[in-house]
């Protein structure tokens, strides 16, 4: 059973989608399949992102930043000695209605356990209970459940609190892992909800503030999947979540540690109740050689710890500070992100393999469609299009926490396209070039695109359509020929039509046939063209000024110049094949044609170059300068008509032409009116130099002579073609 072309073209388009589509989910382009959640980050931040409002944001950090080391009394001193100090804050946090506080950060020693030797001694004995207030300050928040330390799996040997910090927040109790997932290329997207440590599965560090915060029990699934409060956390990958990171800078509010430090010291209760209350803390480094993560964030970041809000210490908020630039943020915020994701349930949503894979075949299936169907650059600038219209969309469907894919639709489209372009210009358009190529020479491209569009060979039969017919003629082409080698004379001709024809062709005409000399064109046809009058005009004094250069240039046609003769006649006609059933040619058929010719002819009696009839005359409208010579019947005809000799474009008409035109209008006037002495004088006036007015001031002379009978006809008959 034959398959038809349509068929076979549908089911190509889809064998090329489903391979590109196929390829495009594929672990090939695992490495850079994060790219469409940071695109889509970066565009949702610049095209529908406002500023965050920090009062809004469930989770705060306390940064450990440049500020606070250089502040005293923590200048020059080492972290080690903070510990005091960072359970004053924590304490301050706490009394200030914080839900729960996380530390991001691990403190794994104690300078009490120091065997530094110091005097008759070692520094940790000299130094026994440096770290009472804070560990009184942990074991007073874990009592209640508000604190939670972190800790750093790395297999065997996790790097956890000091044995001290452990014991004042009850062990594992309040202890959860830091770890995130970064994918194959370094960058943090996703985070893990739950880990095994030892025999049992625990929240990590974003889940567990969160599931405190919001007083409810994750309900973890043997499968990984998580649902807090009601709110099954979506992961594309088992067990995480995907971030969806607001983009920009203070999407999270951030408060210097020292700032807070100084403020707790001067009791400033109400500052950490209108800051705190409520809220979950996270406290970390932001430092610029610290913790740093490339994030889905990475094309929509700011400077780390700009701050809008109040501060305790001063009266007005000094001027943002500088932050730390750059496509990295400190890990504090990853988590503090998390949590707000899970308070909010506005983690990102990212589809399965199956809807992602779907998503890319629409996109391929309309890349090699357009491949197919249009030309390639209106192919690719079509598909280029669609993906602009697909990502805006994405990008609005991103502002409700939709994380559409980018990278696999894209890749796979274009590859498509690009694989269509090489399957047509490889095979299935190598007989369409061929037929084109080698038809052009013969047919007007018009009609070969038409054909091939249509699918159908070309049949008998034709249209009738109005057109104007141009006919040109060299003057004394045999006296040339018979003076010429052969050689010579096709070098001579070939030129002439070859330039000639690019003439024509130039302003839309199409060349019908060559008959020796002669050069037969239509305008109007196939191409449709409603100035074919005037596109035939301009053509007429383009083959003259072209004819005047080469005469002046070749040095075959300085031999021997070349002077051609032009008709123009427009009228209905019928285009179309013509011919046997077996071999027929695209041509042009009724009395227009035949008209054409005699005007051409006509030039020889008139001595003029270019002759239309007045209905090309009508047509063309007022951008030529015409002459009406005469009214004339041709040979074949019997019905008069006037003609005319186009001199010029209007906007180059000379002086001395408008004065001829001028002249000879009166005397045609006058000889209309039998005025034949007035008309003499008129026509004598340009007689000299111009051969139509020689030859009515000769009739006009006959005339005034010989005076006609009342029967008189102004109309004269040409007898010659």
């Amino acid at each position: 059973m034959s398959i038809g072309r349509t068929a076979r073209e549908v089911m190509t388009i889809a064998a090329i989608a489903l391979v590109c589509a196929a390829i495009s989910v594929s672990p090939a382009l695992e490495p850079v399949r994060g790219l469409s959640l940071d695109i889509l980050t970066a565009l949702r931040w610049k095209m529908f992102q406002s500023a965050p409002d920090p009062a809004a944001s469930p989770t705060v950090v306390v940064a450990i930043d440049e500020e606070s080391y250089r502040a005293a009394p923590f200048k020059g001193s080492p972290t080690l000695t903070w510990t005091g100090e960072i359970g004053r804050v924590l304490t301050a946090v706490v009394d200030g209605g914080a839900k729960v506080v996380g530390f991001d950060l691990v403190i794994p020693t104690s300078i009490e356990t120091s065997q530094i030797p110091f005097g008759d001694g070692v520094l940790g004995e000299k130094v026994r209970g440096f770290d009472r207030d804070f560990l009184r300050a942990l074991a007073s928040a874990s009592t209640s459940g508000k604190v939670v330390l972190g800790e750093i799996l790395r297999g065997d040997q996790p790097i956890l609190p000091s044995p001290g910090q452990r014991v004042a927040v009850r062990q594992q109790q309040n202890i959860r892992p830091l770890n995130v997932q970064t994918d194959s290329d370094d960058t943090v997207r996703r985070l893990p909800l739950t880990f095994v440590v030892g025999d049992a599965r625990i929240s990590g560090m974003a889940l567990e503030l969160a599931s405190r915060a919001l007083g409810a029990t994750p309900d973890i699934e043997a499968g990984g999947n998580v649902t807090l409060a009601g709110y099954r956390i979506p992961g594309a990958v088992p067990n995480t979540m995907t971030l969806n990171f607001a983009g920009g800078t203070d999407d999270i509010p951030t408060f210097s540690f020292a700032d807070l430090r100084g403020c707790a010291a001067t009791g400033e209760k109400d500052y950490f109740r209108r800051w705190f209350d409520g809220r979950v803390v996270l406290i970390g480094t932001v430092l610029d050689i610290e913790d740093r993560r490339l994030t889905s964030k990475r094309f929509a970041t700011g400077g780390d710890g700009e701050r809008h809000i109040p501060r305790c210490m001063h009266d007005a908020s000094p001027p943002a500070a500088a932050g730390i630039k750059g496509s990295m943020i400190a890990g504090v915020y990853i988590h503090a992100t998390a949590v707000n994701n899970l308070i909010t349930r506005n983690a990102a949503v990212e589809p399965g393999r199956l809807p992602t894979l779907l998503i890319a075949l629409l996109f391929a299936a309309f890349g090699a469609t357009a491949a197919r169907v249009f030309r390639p650059p209106t192919a690719v600038l079509s598909f280029a299009a669609v993906s602009a219209l697909g990502l805006v969309g994405a990008t609005f469907a991103f502002t409700h926490a939709l994380a559409l894919p980018l990278v696999e639709p894209f890749a796979a489209g274009t590859a498509a396209l690009a694989a269509m372009v090489g399957l047509r210009f490889a095979v299935t358009d190598r007989d369409r070039r061929l037929l084109q190529k080698s038809f052009a020479l013969y047919l007007a491209p018009d009609v070969i695109n038409r054909m091939l569009s249509s699918k159908k060979l070309p049949e008998l039969g034709g249209e009738t359509r109005e057109v104007t017919v141009f006919f040109s003629d060299i003057a004394g082409f045999s006296a040339i020929a018979e003076n010429m080698p052969p050689d010579r004379l096709m070098a001579l001709m070939n030129k002439y039509l070859s330039d000639m024809t690019d003439v024509i062709e130039a302003h839309g005409g199409y060349v019908d046939k060559y008959i020796g000399d002669s050069i037969v064109a239509v305008f109007g046809a196939p191409a449709d063209d409603p100035d074919h009058a005037a596109n035939a005009a301009r053509t007429a004094l383009d083959c003259c000024a072209r004819l005047a250069e080469l005469n002046a240039s070749s040095p075959v046609f300085r031999e021997h110049p070349l002077t051609q003769r032009i008709g123009i006649n427009s009228g209905e006609a019928l285009v179309g094949n013509f011919g046997s059933r077996r071999r027929f040619n695209y041509s042009v058929m009724s009395d227009a044609v035949n008209l054409a010719s005699r005007l051409e002819g006509a030039n020889k009696f008139y001595g003029t170059t270019i002759i239309a009839s007045d209905a090309t005359v009508t047509l063309a409208g007022e951008d030529f300068a015409w002459r009406e010579l005469d009214e004339v019947r041709v040979k074949g005809r019997n019905q008069a008509l006037k003609i005319y000799e186009l001199v010029a474009r209007s906007d180059e008409l000379s002086a001395p032409q408008q004065a001829l035109i001028k002249a000879y209008g009166d005397g045609l006037a006058h000889w209309r009116a039998g005025e034949f002495h007035l008309a003499a004088e008129a026509f004598g006036r340009s007689a000299e130099t111009d051969r139509p007015s020689a030859l009515f001031r000769q009739r006009a002379e006959q005339m005034t002579r010989q005076p006609p009978g009342g029967d008189w006809d102004p109309i004269r008959t040409l007898q010659e073609k």
